[in-house]
């Protein structure tokens, strides 16, 4: 494997690693933004109101996205891992 196509793999999988990360990052930062604005608004400063909201976007967000997520890391491995393992 030369110096070139190692390059090549790890901008693949970088690239893989953003759309995968993507969604759930997305949603974490809108609800964190509504939860402070809305805390600046009310003068509510409570710990746990950012936290519980944003773990169950999180989550559900995760649990939508866990096929693409999958196929997106399987097309990867497939196209770009293996052959690179076999050396081909």
């Amino acid at each position: 494997m030369t110096e070139g196509e190692l390059l090549d793999l790890l901008r693949e999988a970088l690239w893989a690693a953003l759309i995968v990360a993507l969604p759930v990052l997305a949603v974490a930062l809108t609800i964190g933004l509504v939860i402070g604005l809305l805390q600046a608004l009310t003068s509510i400063q409570e710990m746990t109101l950012t936290f519980v909201p944003k773990l169950a976007g999180i989550l559900a967000v995760f649990w939508i996205t866990m096929d693409f997520s999958g196929r997106v890391l399987l097309v990867f491995w497939d196209k770009s891992v293996l052959p690179a393992i076999a050396g081909s």
